[in-house]
């Protein structure tokens, strides 16, 4: 009763994969991943080289099947200072910039019809 099983040894050759040798080129090549990219309105443009997209999309309600708008804010860096506030714009993923940016202005998609003057002007009325 005292009896202790003897440990049986698996064989791990048999079951390994065969080991495959890669080029050296291929092992350095670094691996990118494809950015993510969105579309948006810019809602804040006070900041210096960042400003505020506002991120649209569309969810359907499980039970009534109605769609709602669900919006998110990303900071997004501007390099030139280029996007202002009611442009539509394009953002794609980048790498962290700061503690809440990690998104940078790609393209200006279309202006808006209303420049910084008429923002401006609505202010001192």
């Amino acid at each position: 009763m005292a009896e202790t099983k003897k440990k049986t040894e698996k064989p791990t050759a048999s079951k390994a994969a065969p080991k495959r040798d890669k080029p050296a080129s291929a092992s350095a090549a670094p691996v990118h991943r494809i950015r993510k990219e969105a579309m948006g309105i810019v809602v804040s443009d006070k900041m210096q080289k960042t400003i505020v997209v506002r991120v649209d999309r569309q969810v359907r309600d499980g039970r009534y099947g109605k769609y709602l708008t669900r919006s998110r804010n990303f900071k997004v860096h501007d390099e030139k200072n280029d996007a202002h506030t009611g442009d539509l714009v394009r953002i794609i993923e980048t790498r962290p910039l700061s503690r809440e940016k990690n998104w940078a202005l790609k393209e200006i998609v279309r202006r808006s019809k209303f420049g910084d003057a008429a923002i401006s002007e609505g202010q001192e009325a």
